[in-house]
């Protein structure tokens, strides 16, 4: 396999030192990069023109993708809100090239990684999360750890937070949201003091949030694309589930962001109807 190829399919970018351990003779490496097949990266990186560019930001600072930048690198559900401008963990005593942008955090890690790696840890992303973004977006991209990364939530009470806000985030985080959406809609809805259960299956299918016993509230999602045949299937157990004498309640991602007010009208009128109680 020639050296952009092995580049490629690790990423795009990797240390020089990994290549060499890999069996790449320097000479070939040296051949390579005169040639233009790769590109040296801040002298010891070497990437391919597939590199993601927040990757190359980070190898040019001599740090790693941290908080929110790492979490969506990851694949964990996030805010619409959140900013989307490079966030970089650097040591505290790293000196930054000239025209950086990036948003830095200067620290050191809370979990010790190997030399050659350009994304923080879990833990580290989590912690820079949790002072980077206000509470309700934070537990959103907790939540999302939890499920992508399969997180026990009694794990994540035992990590050695430096915080008292990541410590609130892992004592609240469980994991069973099916999306950031349902993380906010619980949060805001937890402290009314009723019973909500999620991702409970009733004819057939989950619903996204129960509330007492008989009150089903459904989401649709950051961004909701469903398909025809996707949106027959949710009308028809919608069908189903009042048929057995359920309420189901339907909100959008604008619903319960912009709109939440109009949101908690609609279910205090249920719970003072009794909607959320069995007969």
């Amino acid at each position: 396999m020639d050296i952009a190829s092995r580049v490629t399919r690790q990423g795009g970018i990797v240390h020089r030192q990994q290549l060499l351990d890999d069996g790449v003779p320097l000479r070939a490496l040296r051949a390579a990069l005169t040639r233009g097949d790769v590109v040296r990266v801040r002298r010891y990186w070497v990437a391919t023109g597939s590199a993601p560019p927040l990757l190359l930001e980070a190898a040019r600072a001599s740090g790693r993708l941290a908080c929110v930048s790492a979490a969506a690198h990851r694949g964990w559900w996030m805010p619409e809100e959140t900013a989307t401008n490079a966030h970089l963990a650097v040591r505290p005593d790293a000196k930054l090239p000239p025209g950086t942008t990036a948003f830095i955090h200067w620290s050191r890690p809370l979990v010790p990684q190997p030399p050659h790696r350009l994304i923080e840890s879990v833990p580290d992303t989590l912690e820079h999360v949790a002072a980077c973004l206000p509470f309700e977006q934070a537990l959103v991209v907790w939540e999302s750890a939890c499920a992508h990364e399969h997180l026990h939530p009694e794990a994540l009470t035992r990590i050695r937070w430096r915080t008292g806000r990541s410590r609130r985030l892992s004592a609240t985080a469980h994991g069973r949201s099916d999306s950031g959406l349902e993380t906010l809609f619980v949060v805001r809805l937890a402290p009314w003091g009723v019973v909500i259960r999620q991702q409970v299956m009733i004819a057939g299918h989950d619903v996204d949030v129960l509330v007492g016993e008989r009150l089903i509230v459904q989401l649709d999602g950051f961004a909701f694309h469903s398909t025809p045949a996707d949106r027959h299937r949710d009308v028809a157990h919608d069908r189903e589930l009042r048929a057995r004498g359920y309420t189901v309640l339907r909100f959008t991602y604008r619903d319960v962001v912009t709109e939440w007010e109009r949101v908690e009208r609609v279910i205090v009128q249920h719970l003072a109807q009794g909607n959320h109680l069995a007969d």
